[in-house]
């Protein structure tokens, strides 16, 4: 399911989310002109849990070293797909969360859900040598606030049905809780395999530290949501 846009206006104008947006963008595009020297950047700023733990545990490299993946991989992308795919969901769902938070609040709040997914992720893969890079955890943070703030909002959804392709009106709530019992699933069918792919525990794990964060930075506002499920 692809969100092509909600029902929800802006409280104010998204500055932070078009901020970020833009650099993730520009970062990408840093990544096209490395050429051969990619895999290196991928591999020095992108999350590997495993050389993360051995940093920590050795403490031969400096912590703020061993700490930086966490925020750069956030940034990096695999790929044109990988990246348009995170940025429009971002677009979509970011400029109201941002709305409610601020935009000081809302920067934290994004590196923060990022940081968290990263952490997730290695608790589910604490010996992976593979690079964890992608806005995905960071933007299903974004995901998990907005479940809770505007569950009724409407979500204009392309729906692709093997060669048929739908358009319909969702429910925010039922959107995007179809999202995370999806990627739940993806990530306890891919336990115990090997290799790269899609890193869906960081996603689920995104969706979780994003509604947490919410209940930190607005608890009263979060209670009365919960109060009108």
């Amino acid at each position: 399911m692809i969100p092509l846009r909600d029902n929800i206006p802006s409280f104010r104008r998204p500055y932070v989310n078009y901020s970020v947006i833009g650099l993730t963008a520009l970062f990408f595009l840093w990544e096209l002109s490395l050429g051969h020297f990619l895999p290196r950047a991928i591999d020095t700023l992108g999350f590997v849990p495993g050389r993360f733990l051995r940093f920590l545990w050795s403490g031969q490299v400096s912590l703020g070293l061993t700490l930086l993946p966490l925020v750069t991989s956030i940034f990096l992308h695999g790929g044109w797909l990988h990246l348009l795919g995170n940025l429009w969901f971002l677009y979509v769902f970011g400029d109201n969360v941002e709305g409610i938070l601020g935009h000081g609040r809302y920067l934290v709040f994004y590196l923060l859900s990022g940081i968290g997914a990263n952490l997730i992720y290695l608790l589910f893969s604490p010996f992976s040598q593979i690079p964890l890079v992608g806005a995905s955890g960071a933007i299903a943070g974004v995901m998990g606030a907005y479940f809770v703030l505007f569950p009724g909002a409407r979500v204009f959804t392309l729906v692709p049905i093997f060669i048929f392709i739908t358009f319909t009106e969702l429910p925010a709530y039922i959107f995007l809780g179809i999202w995370f019992v999806l990627q739940f699933l993806f990530g306890a069918f891919s336990m115990g395999q090997q290799g790269g792919g899609v890193a869906w525990w960081a996603h689920v794990g995104g969706f979780v530290v994003g509604i947490l964060l919410l209940w930190l930075m607005e608890p009263e506002l979060t209670k009365r949501r919960f109060r009108k499920w």
